[in-house]
């Protein structure tokens, strides 16, 4: 089975996402990323790098070999890309089993530790990202939902942003 390419940081972006996206194509095949991620019967190679990945082919802002969204982005996804992998314990380029992925998401990664390791991230305002790895943590990879409140959910709703 050939191995699943994944950013490092997008590692993380799994357990958060809610749907959001650069653009419709995107948000599709993020959810198939993370609909896999989230399966617990399923377990497959993920190789982690700290480049452009199997999501981002469907971002609008994918160049060539970069993330084009502005002058910066590039470096700073990136960077973000290292601090997980670092944070993780694990190495650029190298393939592991999912299940391992997740098991150190939830060892190792606090909510309050995207402060720094996403730091600047345009999503993580929202505050899904930090719920996610709450959840992780607290054993729930699925994300089962929680009792709805009546109101729209991120999960129920599209959201596309242009960087």
């Amino acid at each position: 089975m050939k191995p699943l390419r994944l950013r490092g940081h997008h590692l993380l972006c799994v357990h958060g996402f809610r749907g959001m996206g650069y653009s419709p194509s995107f948000v599709k095949k993020m959810w198939e990323v993370v609909t896999k991620i989230r399966d617990e019967e399923q377990d497959f190679p993920i190789q982690v790098v700290a480049a452009l990945d199997d999501t981002c082919m469907t971002c609008p802002h994918h160049g060539e070999t970069a993330c084009q969204a502005d002058p910066n982005s590039n470096e700073h996804v990136i960077s973000m890309d290292q601090k997980v992998i670092r944070h993780l314990g694990i190495e650029e380029n190298e393939i592991y089993l999912k299940s391992e992925l997740v098991r150190l998401t939830a060892q190792k990664v606090r909510p309050d530790d995207l402060d720094y390791l996403c730091a600047n991230c345009s999503w993580l305002p929202y505050g899904v990202c930090k719920e996610g790895i709450a959840n992780v943590q607290n054993g729930n990879v699925a994300q089962k939902a929680k009792v709805s409140t009546g109101r729209k959910s991120f999960s129920q709703q599209y959201h596309f942003q242009n960087s």
